[in-house]
């Protein structure tokens, strides 16, 4: 299933939780989201689809307040709280784990649904998948957990490869835990190294990722994992 379809997946979740909500004419959706509207704006697009599908029109019949930190994970507190002092119905976490962590800390009481590449169990956000308890609800892919057997697929194309360069983000969340992951991955392989290049460490556009990629080229790494 392609990323889009999870998007537009929680704008079906995100609905009922927000009608449920004692809220005025018009319900207000609080999304909040990690990165920046020209990386996201297909996505975007997708979570207004599932609104439509589910009966809803933003501006029409329901309004959303749009909350960007920019690839800036320490905006996100802030951008969290004025949408619980806003009292929106619910708020939609996206673009990393980091928003649905910070949403969480916010507030206890406002429906949180999220989107994640990794184990929401991870990071507290949810108790278990059957019985995820408190206001936390979302959905995860998993991509993270294929890390390891993307890399021993890299090894078995580029097996002389004894370093191995990692395209990473330090500001998110599940950087640091997937790194890990890695590491310990790697050493079946005879890798003596992962080294890391980190990318939107201020400001998360598109057009600093060539430029992380050819520095990464230009290191001592054999083979690189993004």
């Amino acid at each position: 299933m392609r990323r889009r379809d999870f998007i537009a997946g929680l704008g079906v979740a995100a609905w009922p939780l927000a009608s449920r909500a004692q809220q005025p004419a018009m319900p207000v959706i609080g999304f909040l989201n990690g990165q920046s509207p020209p990386i996201w704006g297909p996505m975007v697009a997708a979570f207004q689809k599932g609104l439509n599908e589910a009966g809803y029109v933003e501006h029409r019949n329901v309004a959303i307040e749009y909350r960007w930190a920019e690839g800036q994970p320490d905006r996100l507190p802030a951008l969290a709280a004025d949408l619980v002092q806003r009292r929106v119905a619910v708020i939609v976490a996206t673009g990393g784990i980091d928003p649905a962590i910070v949403a969480k800390a916010a507030t206890s009481t406002i429906p949180i649904v999220f989107m994640s590449n990794d184990d929401p169990r991870k990071y507290g956000l949810v108790a278990s998948f059957n019985r995820p308890g408190g206001n936390v609800t979302g959905v995860s892919w998993f991509s993270a957990e294929l890390g390891p057997k993307r890399l021993e697929l890299l090894h078995q194309l580029v097996p002389t490869a004894m370093t191995v360069g990692l395209l990473v983000n330090p500001n998110i969340a599940e950087t640091s835990l997937q790194s890990l992951d890695l590491q310990d991955a790697a050493r079946p392989f005879g890798c003596s190294s992962l080294s890391s290049t980190s990318r939107r460490r201020a400001r998360s556009t598109p057009r600093s990722r060539p430029s992380l990629m050819i520095a990464l080229a230009r290191s001592s790494s054999q083979a690189m994992h993004s």
